[in-house]
């Protein structure tokens, strides 16, 4: 698990971008993703704990996909 940054959130389409610095160029992610209870909504700037796979293809651009994001509390 690394510390990531919500790049950008479409909470009305459920998915978002994660910045790291193991994950160059974005992860993609989806709310299902998203750890405690259904919690849909993160905001630009968020930091996030995120859990990713490079899954052998770009998804919607991307190289790697969120396969777990837990928000933080700091």
């Amino acid at each position: 698990m690394v510390t990531a940054t919500v790049r950008e959130w479409h909470e009305e389409e459920g998915w978002g971008v994660f910045d790291s610095p193991e994950t160059p160029g974005g992860s993609w992610g989806h709310y299902s993703h998203i750890e405690r209870g259904g919690f849909r909504t993160l905001s630009p700037g968020q930091r996030v704990d995120l859990t990713w796979e490079a899954p052998g293809f770009k998804q919607d651009g991307y190289d790697y996909r969120a396969v777990g994001v837990v928000p933080r509390r700091d």
